[in-house]
């Protein structure tokens, strides 16, 4: 399981130096093979493969003449992008990816459980800023009967 929150940069080639605390999670759960994706918030999915495959079956099994469900599938499954760790632990975000999320060097990336996304820095504080702005009302609305 995947968490916390890394501000890291993107080198000039665009590669991504994933945290060393999650390299072994990624080599022993998946080889190291991921899948890279766009998300409509415009940040990256980051998925190791075992984890992408549910996903991706989902969305190819939605129903075919639904135009949203289409244009999800477009916009997410289009996207895909198989990459894998280096022997430095970096994976390589193609300049399409980069460009769809407005990543230029830095950037966040946010475990979140079985996946990570990765955001550009001042995307990413922006969303933070607007979930703190949130009233208790709002969130106890779209968390009923949650507690932490």
């Amino acid at each position: 399981m995947f968490g916390g929150v890394a501000t890291l940069n993107l080198d000039s080639k665009g590669r991504l130096a994933i945290p060393a605390k999650h390299r072994d999670a990624l080599l022993q759960g998946c080889g190291g093979k991921l899948t890279v994706t766009v998300d409509p918030s415009q940040c990256l999915l980051i998925y190791p493969q075992p984890a992408w495959e549910p996903v991706r079956e989902k969305l190819n099994n939605l129903p075919a003449f639904n135009p949203q469900a289409r244009a999800l599938q477009r916009l997410i499954l289009g996207h895909a992008e198989e990459v894998e760790l280096d022997s430095a632990g970096r994976i390589l975000v193609s300049p399409t990816l980069r460009n769809f999320a407005g990543l230029d060097r830095a950037v966040a990336l946010v475990g979140l459980g079985s996946k990570f996304e990765l955001w550009d820095e001042g995307r990413w504080q922006a969303q933070t800023a607007a979930a703190l702005a949130m009233s208790p009302a709002d969130i106890a609305a779209q968390l009923e009967g949650f507690v932490l």
